[in-house]
């Protein structure tokens, strides 16, 4: 089959309020926020793009004009690696807009421009385990303990279930064209964000109570919503306590620079230094 799509939500343009503004300096969006030295939308793309899994990048965002503001993504637009859209009035609204615009059988990966500690390990690792799982959409969650063992102090939401709490890790396959029933449910659960008596209505009473008092498993949790939903929703539980770190405020924004700066090692020797030691360069 052929690979999927790699959507790329960008969010909007940072306001007064945005959390992430004592770290956005000059950035012209939040999606391009500087990380060590790279914008956070770049390092995702360029996660994508070396990801064999991944045919095309699409990255949603509310003014796509603004990525010729950077001159990797504007090359990218230009040879067609890159495609941009302009997102709607909210994630969910962007993802079935793109979902109705493309071809039918056409898969989609969703992540997130503030995802900058993506590798295409994590990425293979996701969308093996969204195939096996045979769902029509696959949603990426690491357990709580595998965050916190690693990271104890990050700040991050956990959905609490019986038998263990999860976070999301910002990826969605949408692998079947029922997932687009998933996309059209999530946009009206956005809806009721402000009027949470009406998912009462959507998900019964009962679910929700057993959701409150911890009695249902990650399972049977995600049964009652594929049935409520009218689409097979099935979770890839992931190794990687990086998979759950985004960033969302100036604190995620600490860990995650730290992160990529122990990943990069510490400097090599200035050049020539080797050759004065009378060290054979490899």
């Amino acid at each position: 089959m052929a690979g999927f799509t790699g959507l790329v939500l960008a969010g909007r343009r940072g306001g007064a309020d945005d959390p992430l503004g004592p770290v956005l300096g000059d950035a012209p969006h939040r999606a391009l926020l500087d990380v060590c030295g790279t914008p956070m939308l770049v390092r995702v793309v360029r996660t994508l793009q070396a990801s064999p899994e991944i045919a095309r990048v699409v990255v949603t965002i509310d003014e796509p004009e603004i990525l010729g503001q950077v001159p990797e993504l504007e090359a990218a637009l230009a040879d067609g690696s890159l495609v941009a859209h302009r997102s709607l009035s909210s994630p969910s609204r962007s993802v079935l807009d793109v979902l109705e615009g493309i071809a039918a059988g056409q898969r989609v990966v969703v992540t997130t421009s503030d995802h900058p500690l993506l590798t295409p390990e994590m990425l293979g690792r996701f969308v093996d385990g969204a195939e096996a799982s045979g769902g029509d959409v696959a949603v990426g969650l690491v357990a709580a303990q595998t965050v916190r063992a690693r990271y104890p102090d990050a700040v991050r939401t956990y959905i609490p279930l019986r038998g263990g709490a999860y976070s999301g890790a910002n990826l969605f396959a949408f692998r079947t064209e029922r997932a687009r029933v998933a996309a059209a449910f999530w946009v009206r659960a956005e809806q009721y964000r402000k009027r949470p008596w009406r998912l009462v209505s959507v998900f019964g009473p009962g679910t929700l109570a057993r959701f409150a008092l911890r009695r249902l498993d990650l399972e049977s949790a995600l049964e009652r919503v594929s049935r409520t939903i009218g689409a097979e929703i099935r979770p890839v539980s992931l190794p990687f306590p990086e998979a759950a770190v985004d960033v969302d405020r100036p604190s995620d924004h600490a860990l995650v620079s730290r992160i990529l700066a122990e990943r990069a090692g510490p400097p090599g020797p200035p050049q020539g230094a080797g050759e004065a030691a009378g060290i054979a360069p490899l």
